[in-house]
């Protein structure tokens, strides 16, 4: 999405979404979204909570040509651990990293706030692998995407609560926890989600 295109009045970028009990699309059940742009022309954003169970950071580097599998040795275990997620239903080939902002990619990242960046080129994939990328990062492939109109008409319906972002929860290695963290910003009870909604 182009920077330049006009931001929404209420913009919801680099705030996150939380599903409710009323979402009404398995895809999404019990998510997470960082929000990377939201625009009069749509919105897009990352689920950070929801991990490609089939796919190791190695075999995805195997997968894009980077590096074969097989030749990651002992050095490389910590990148090995690291989970890629499913960022959403849209473009799942594609690979998106949220990072800090210590990595930056002239016309490749995009600058969403003052810790979080977005780089979707095989470029800081490369860097991470090779110890050379950002401090902290998460990985996903595909994303959330929004038409004209269709996140806010969401939101009305009680499908999403909204809350400021929280980078500590976006990098944090349990991804089953995020879930509940989120919630705790808001300082909901998640037995009660059902009869709350709106946004904080």
């Amino acid at each position: 999405m182009n920077r330049e295109t006009k931001l929404h009045s209420q913009s919801l970028e680099g705030q996150f979404l939380i599903a409710m009990p009323s979402i009404g699309d398995d895809r999404f059940s019990r998510s997470v979204i960082y929000m990377c742009a939201h625009t009069d022309e749509g919105a897009m954003g990352l689920v950070i909570n929801q991990r490609a169970e089939n796919l190791s950071y190695a075999s995805l580097l195997d997968k894009l040509e980077l590096f074969a599998a097989e030749t990651m040795d002992d050095n490389n275990s910590s990148i090995n651990s690291l989970p890629v997620h499913i960022g959403g239903p849209v473009s799942t080939s594609r690979g998106f990293v949220l990072h800090s902002n210590d990595f930056f990619i002239d016309d490749s990242t995009l600058k969403i706030d003052e810790k979080i960046s977005l780089t979707s080129t095989i470029d800081i994939i490369k860097a991470i692998a090779t110890g050379k990328g950002p401090q902290q990062s998460m990985t996903a492939i595909g994303y959330s995407g929004w038409g004209p109109g269709q996140l806010e008409h969401e939101i009305q319906e009680n499908g999403w609560l909204t809350c400021p972002a929280d980078d500590e929860i976006i990098f944090e290695n349990e991804i089953d926890l995020k879930y509940n963290n989120a919630m705790n910003k808001l300082g909901i009870d998640i037995a009660f989600l059902a009869h709350d909604h709106g946004h904080a």
